[in-house]
């Protein structure tokens, strides 16, 4: 890990995962190809489901999660697109919606009766 006074800044992050890509040249290799991209979230979603069904530790998810985190960020590197700005304008779309009670749980969607 990069050791920065930045750790909690944004772009620090995107930078090493940058860095990672440039290093192992995913961007020749086909590291960046959204379908193979596509394909390594999903496993990260299996892995993170499997830690949760398996009652493993809060670490052992936590490093599950940034790796799809990383995996994230990645794709926006591949894709060339701004993640932080997507995320801020879905977060202003998300909060307007409405929330339902469905099955005891709580859901937060674009409702259409």
């Amino acid at each position: 890990m990069q050791e920065t006074d930045n750790h909690d800044s944004w772009q620090s992050m995107l930078q090493e995962v940058q860095r990672f890509h440039d290093k192992h040249r995913f961007r020749e290799t086909g590291g960046e190809e959204m379908t193979y991209r596509i394909a390594l979230m999903a496993e990260e979603l299996g892995e993170i489901s499997s830690c949760i069904t398996k009652g493993k530790s809060t670490q052992e998810i936590a490093e599950e999660v940034a790796d799809l985190l990383i995996l994230l960020m990645g794709t926006a590197i591949a894709g060339q697109f701004d993640l932080n700005q997507a995320f801020w304008n879905k977060m202003e779309k998300l909060m307007l919606r409405q929330s339902r009670m469905i099955d005891g749980r709580i859901r937060v969607s674009e409702f259409r009766d």
